[in-house]
């Protein structure tokens, strides 16, 4: 029935003069086909001028709606093979929250206590939300032009939710560590009554009158939002229509990844932890090149819902915060599935926070540390485990299944099409990134990636995943350098999650060097975070804090 409704339509489309432009004609084929690797014959190519020219009628059509970008994908990704069963029962979660924490003379300490230590303090009635928000705001106020982290403070949001939960606490009312926490969010997530910009001009005035998944379930958490963070327009790289997010450990470099100014904003103390989105590499690569503990979760574990739409079959949510805990702490409140996504699912997230590293499976990537110098952070990190007894697997990590040239194919796909009305517009010339590898020349010369290659491209994509499943999923944890491109793109092909944390000394004038657990199995969050939880004891490189923000005395 559909299909004799479309042929209809494009039947009807061919006959109506209105919405005409200037015909394909034969002997433009032979120009466009190579392009796309084709050769076809001139008998060929006249007869197939009659179903191009109804085509073009139909996008024309198309071109009409302007589809916004909340307007979904209905043909969602799912990440699992049929080999593949999961345990589905989610266990209570006993956080260790410390009862001798205790107020710092310095008060501007505070900045840098774990979110467990805050929320000590919070459930002894040592400070208030109220005054915690206020001193996180006033950070924000005093560093937020320093970093260029900062789009909008929400203070009236802040001092709403803040009392709610000073009242919850006053009842001996306690929901989750995360109450009366103050928080950021990537300014890509809808708040009402606040700007959702994107970070490009093109959206800088845009206020949606909904809230996302994430931000209702922190609210439901008993979260403090303080503020909504810079982003790399339309999720790419560090610079926004307000500069460039700069790194706090210097302020001569960005931060890198489009979840800049929530990894920058957390490095820095202005608060305790944010969320931030990742298409390919927007958690990992911030969190390495800022020194913060970032977790990608597996694709679907949370909910996009009220998120800006960039690719549909590989865009995720996590937490960016200052320790594996802190991220273990996030990740328990704001994972699930809803209804309106449908990628999403609801799987347990089982963390203890206690890992025997004896019983875990763990592999290195040998073709990416082996060659690394012998003083490398990545092997310092390798000797550390092994010197904790841990068994490590040396592998051969796929380097050759063109993991990137795929991932980088969906994503101009799609984002071409979640952006088509600014690209038709024009309005794409507004846009702050105007060099040929960003956005706007990327959704122009995505437009011509044929439908049949994206198809194939995607049939490609299950190949890898099975790939990757046999050699992968043998192990609980591979660990790889954090900005090593293949295994960043073939892990956000699959699915796998990973969690990027702070590897070494900071060298001076630099952030700490870092190094990325891969989970080898989907829904694994809390075997990879107990697992960085363990190397962080082991190592305590996560206390490291930039100078320019730290309290000297």
């Amino acid at each position: 029935m559909l299909f004799k409704t479309i042929v209809c339509l494009i039947s009807f489309l061919s006959l109506t003069p209105s919405i005409r432009s200037q015909d394909v004609i034969a002997s433009e084929i032979i120009t466009t086909e190579k392009m796309y690797d084709l050769h076809f014959t001139d008998a060929k190519r006249d007869s197939m001028v009659n179903q191009l020219n109804a085509n073009l009628h139909l996008y024309q059509y198309l071109h009409g709606f302007n589809l916004p970008n909340s307007i979904p994908l209905p043909n969602w990704f799912d990440p699992v093979l049929p080999a593949m069963s999961f345990n589905t029962k989610q266990q209570p979660i006993n956080w260790n929250i410390p009862s001798g924490v205790v107020m710092p003379a310095d008060t501007n300490q505070l900045a840098f206590y774990t979110i467990a230590q805050l929320s000590s303090l919070l459930i002894h009635h040592k400070i208030t939300s109220v005054q915690l928000s206020r001193f996180f705001i006033t950070r924000l106020k005093k560093y937020g032009d320093t970093l260029h982290c900062v789009i909008t403070l929400t203070e009236q949001i802040a001092m709403e939710q803040a009392k709610r939960a000073d009242e919850a606490f006053a009842k001996g009312i306690y929901k989750s560590p995360l109450q009366g926490i103050p928080y950021g969010l990537k300014d890509l997530f809808a708040v009402k009554g606040t700007r959702t910009t994107y970070g490009t001009p093109s959206f800088k005035n845009q206020v949606i009158d909904e809230n996302a998944f994430v931000y209702q379930q922190l609210e439901k958490a008993g979260g403090v939002l303080i503020a909504k963070l810079s982003m790399g327009e339309l999720a790419m790289d560090d610079i926004w229509f307000g500069g460039q997010t700069k790194n706090p450990w210097n302020l001569q470099q960005g931060s890198n990844g489009s979840s800049a100014g929530s990894a920058s904003a957390t490095v820095a103390g202005l608060l305790p932890f944010a969320i931030g989105t990742e298409t390919y590499g927007s958690i990992v690569a911030p969190s390495a090149v800022c020194g913060a503990t970032g977790l990608r979760p597996t694709f679907g574990s949370v909910a996009r819902t009220g998120g800006m739409n960039l690719a549909w079959t590989s865009d995720r949510i996590g937490p960016i915060c200052r320790d594996a805990e802190d991220a273990a702490m996030v990740f328990a409140s704001i994972h699930g599935g809803d209804q309106f996504d449908r990628a999403s699912r609801t799987m347990p997230f089982n963390y203890t926070g206690n890992v025997d590293l004896k019983k875990l499976k763990v592999a290195y990537a040998k073709n990416y540390i082996d060659t690394l110098s012998s003083n490398s952070s990545e092997k310092e990190v390798i000797k550390t485990l092994q010197d904790a007894g841990l068994e490590i697997t040396a592998i051969e990590f796929p380097s050759n299944l063109h993991t990137n040239d795929l991932l980088t194919s969906i994503w101009a796909a799609e984002s071409a099409a979640a952006f088509d009305p600014l690209t038709r517009s024009g309005k794409d010339s507004l846009m702050v990134q105007q060099w040929q590898s960003r956005y706007p020349n990327q959704f122009r010369s995505a437009r011509f990636i044929p439908a049949v290659e994206y198809l194939t491209i995607s049939r490609l994509r299950y190949l890898v995943m099975q790939q990757a499943y046999l050699l992968l999923g043998k192990y609980d944890i591979i660990v790889v350098p954090s900005m090593a491109d293949e295994p960043m793109a073939l892990t956000c092909l699959t699915g796998n999650p990973c969690i990027t944390l702070p590897a070494g000394i900071a060298a001076a004038g630099g952030a700490p060097p870092s190094i990325t657990f891969i989970g080898g199995k989907l829904y694994s969050e809390a075997i990879i975070v107990a697992f960085a939880k363990k190397f962080q004891q082991l190592t305590r490189f996560q206390l490291q804090h930039p100078a320019m923000f730290t309290i000297e005395h």
